[in-house]
């Protein structure tokens, strides 16, 4: 424990967990050779995906369990506590990395740097009973697995992808966040979502970024040339060209940041299960995020024609996901088929220092 190299050993691993559009909303301050503190951060700000912060704060918390998976390497159990940041949107984590000998090394430590997202179609065999019911185990007692299979509610699902993605591609507000975070003409980027990565062909791609130069010239194609192709080759075919979609629900209603973190946590759990697996998977948090702008009555745009197709889209949703007496806090699909070429990737470790 005395080599300040076996924190930064673990934070070169815990770097790769997964993040909204690549944001890695953290930052890490070394205190000494057993704690450092996480300095997390939201972008509810100036994302319009980022409501009250919370999948910011599932992020942290799949960061936070990526940091307890990534110690067990070294026989370490990593003690988190939170406290006050003094800030909303500001999170402080303290993290004391202890020595224990009922600590052994997590059997999802080599997939934390091979997890991706993969956008494009996927192999539509259909899950085995083991493969569901490893991935319902790695949740944990506190959230359950809702499964959204079959061709019939696999084309239901994609149905509602394929309708949502109307509103983040013809909503200014979604328009900036895009503008921001695709990065082009890349297999890789380190700080965005390469466009590689998008799952489109050559000639959507073109026309995307011809496009997205300003927000008059993207209104201006999607009046002449209507959303039907991103939204067919983002949303709709890989919808169906899948295994499964999946909703993890809480069993408790999440209330607090603490209870978002521990959602991050289960979230992470899963997707590093998955992929040792041998399974892919990509998020769709569009549709639970909508549904609580539009049951919440909140303002979410400008354009005061999308409020009418976002509360169409909330009944949709509502009755797919949002039944039972559990509380959706992430939602994706999977299945099998190769990891993704083209990928997000990660700052480098000295970037995320604070000084």
């Amino acid at each position: 424990m005395s080599e300040p190299s076996v924190i930064r050993q673990i934070l070169e691993l815990a770097r790769w967990a997964p993040s909204g559009d690549n944001t890695q909303c953290w930052r890490f301050e070394l205190i000494d050779s057993a704690r450092f503190v996480v300095h997390g951060f939201d972008t509810r700000e100036d994302c319009v995906y980022d409501l009250d912060g919370h999948p910011s704060q599932i992020s942290l918390g799949a960061l936070l369990e990526t940091i307890a998976i990534a110690a067990s390497a070294h026989g370490l159990r990593a003690d988190i506590t939170r406290r006050d940041s003094g800030a909303e949107h500001r999170y402080l984590f303290d993290v004391e990395l202890v020595a224990d000998a009922a600590v052994t090394p997590s059997p999802l430590l080599g997939s934390i740097a091979v997890r991706s997202v993969q956008r494009r179609p996927m192999k539509t065999r259909a899950l085995t009973a083991a493969e569901k019911l490893a991935l319902e185990h790695a949740v944990g007692d506190d959230y359950e697995v809702q499964w959204l299979e079959g061709l019939r509610v696999k084309f239901r699902t994609a149905r509602i992808m394929f309708n949502n993605a109307k509103l983040r591609l013809t909503m200014p507000e979604a328009y900036e966040v895009h503008r921001r975070i695709i990065h082009w003409g890349v297999e890789r980027s380190d700080d965005r979502v390469p466009d590689q990565a998008l799952g489109v062909d050559a000639a959507t791609l073109k026309l995307m970024k011809w496009a997205m130069v300003s927000w008059g010239r993207l209104s201006m194609m999607n009046t002449l040339m209507g959303t039907w192709a991103p939204r067919l080759q983002m949303d709709f075919v890989p919808g169906i060209a899948c295994a499964a979609h999946f909703v993890i629900k809480a069993r408790r209603q999440p209330q607090t940041i603490d209870d978002y973190v521990a959602a991050g946590r289960a979230v992470q759990r899963y997707w590093l299960t998955l992929t040792e697996l041998g399974l892919v998977m990509q998020p769709e948090m569009t549709p639970l995020i909508f549904s609580k702008y539009v049951r919440e009555e909140r303002h979410f745009t400008h354009a005061k024609n999308l409020h009418g197709r976002a509360a169409r889209l909330q009944e949709q949703t509502a009755k797919l996901i949002f039944n039972g007496n559990a509380f959706p806090v992430y939602m994706g699909r999977l299945g099998a088929g190769p990891v993704a070429r083209a990928r997000s990737e990660r700052r480098p470790l000295e970037e995320l220092l604070q000084r």
